[in-house]
């Protein structure tokens, strides 16, 4: 280790973090191309120039199988690790804003979280219904603060992670993803528990009705309708 490569760094399972040096300033790019700077993996630039596709199998939101193998999810994030971090997927430029109230700069390796994410994010689309999807998406936001914060053995989390518990009872099935420079594209997914219908989505003969469209667009605009006709005194 060198004055030059003697980064603040906090590695695990999950990620590594670069932080001080020459990335305090937030003009200054980081040098991920450098010899000795990324440790799980290399950069965009330095990846592949053929596509790698992997499967992820999930059950009830968890993950249990790479590539059709059965395994326990910290294997599954060992081997994302390998993989993402070869095709360069995973790095995050961040500026945080920390609990004492200043903010900070890090640089992160996260390869196979990220790819997890992601994967997780693309079977959720087809299994989860709107409201929840949404309801889910903004709980996310104080879930993250809670545990940044050091508030993991709270009431409000405990809360909180049985709310995302209970969304993912349907959330089981494949993800096919492809990785390339950096990027995580997907490639297929599939689920028992699916809320997708081709029979009502289809531009051919399909299972809906256009007529049932007419009476719902009526009443889904009369509040708007009301309201209007009241800004041009025209209500009765």
């Amino acid at each position: 280790i060198s004055r030059e490569t003697n980064y603040s760094k906090d590695k695990n399972l999950w990620h590594l973090s670069h932080e001080g040096l020459d990335l305090e300033d937030p003009a200054n790019e980081p040098q991920y191309d450098k010899p000795g700077f990324l440790e799980m993996g290399v950069s965009p630039i330095q990846a592949p120039d053929a596509p790698t596709y992997i499967t992820l199998d999930f059950e009830k939101g968890w993950p249990v199988a790479f590539n059709g193998e059965k395994m326990k999810a910290s294997d599954i994030i060992r081997k994302l690790n390998e993989v993402g971090g070869a095709n360069g997927i995973g790095l995050l430029d961040i500026v945080e804003n920390r609990l004492v109230g200043m903010k900070d700069r890090g640089v992160y390796e996260t390869p196979g979280g990220t790819i997890l994410y992601r994967a997780h994010e693309v079977l959720e689309m087809i299994t989860i219904d709107k409201d929840t999807a949404h309801m889910k998406s903004k709980l996310a936001v104080d879930f993250a603060d809670l545990v940044y914060n050091g508030k993991w053995f709270t009431p409000l989390r405990e809360a909180l992670s049985a709310f995302a518990a209970e969304t993912q009872k349907h959330v089981t099935g494949t993800v096919k993803l492809k990785l390339y420079k950096g990027n995580i594209i997907t490639a297929g997914v599939t689920s028992p528990e699916t809320l997708y219908s081709e029979n009502l989505v289809t531009f051919e003969e399909s299972d809906y009705d256009q007529k049932d469209s007419q009476g719902f667009i009526n009443l889904w605009g009369l509040p708007d309708t009301v309201q209007a006709l009241r800004e041009q005194g025209k209500l009765k």
